[in-house]
């Protein structure tokens, strides 16, 4: 898994839908730090988080998890 590429993707999905890493880290329970984490590919989501963000986005996890850009 290519963690620069989910980071994006995470953000692109973040911002397409005018959400703030506060409003996705409460959503998901954990820190807007976390969620910064992630967008900066210093670590990825785990599993029960990546299902979530795929919930929230309304996303299948292959298109969040694959080397392709994410539409929307």
């Amino acid at each position: 898994m290519d963690l620069i590429l989910i980071g994006e993707k995470i953000k692109k999905l973040r911002l397409v839908n005018n959400m703030t890493q506060e409003e996705l880290a409460n959503k998901l329970y954990v820190t807007k730090q976390a969620v910064s984490k992630w967008e900066n590919a210093i670590c990825l989501p785990d599993i029960e988080n990546i299902k979530k963000i795929c919930e929230i986005f309304k996303i299948k996890m292959d298109n969040l998890l694959s080397e392709n850009i994410v539409n929307q």
